[in-house]
């Protein structure tokens, strides 16, 4: 592969740019579907500079970054449109969220069935299984189906 265009990968993420001798090599992105994009200068496949853009627009930033840290734990919709009215949560960053299969969470890429220990994304393309800690993960912290989040243990 030589000159300008696009690579699909078999887990849907894209790549869209400048190719050499099969590898990427000048301006490019990685195009993770409904998950933002990584856009970078690359040589000989290695990015040597660039910058994640998640979906909703936001772009990461390495220092100062201050969306969703230990003191501000908001969305990037909250610190740009406000808080909605008390009583109206926000669980995701989407609004309406995502509805959960029943039995599944929400586990930020996609839904987690503990039963099969799979991972599918948003529109139920299989990610991967998980292993024990990303399991026991999940169930400590994702919104899990039937309304009620996943039941939080305090940190040790």
């Amino acid at each position: 592969m030589e000159g300008h265009g696009w690579y699909e990968l078999p887990t849907g993420t894209r790549y869209r740019g400048a190719l050499r001798d099969g590898v990427f090599h000048g301006e490019g992105e990685l195009l993770f579907p409904g998950r933002g994009a990584y856009r970078a200068r690359w040589h000989r496949g290695v990015p040597t500079q660039g910058k994640f853009i998640f979906a909703d627009g936001l772009e990461y930033e390495e220092r100062d970054w201050h969306y969703c840290d230990g003191y501000d734990r908001r969305f990037y919709t909250e610190i740009c449109s406000g808080f909605k009215p008390p009583g109206i949560p926000q669980l995701t960053n989407l609004d309406p969220p995502k509805t959960i299969p029943e039995g599944c969470y929400d586990c930020g890429d996609g839904f987690y069935n503990p039963e099969t220990r799979a991972v599918v994304d948003y529109k139920f393309r299989f990610l991967r299984n998980a292993d024990d800690d990303e399991h026991e993960w999940i169930l400590r912290t994702c919104r899990k189906a039937e309304g009620g989040g996943a039941e939080r243990k305090p940190k040790p």
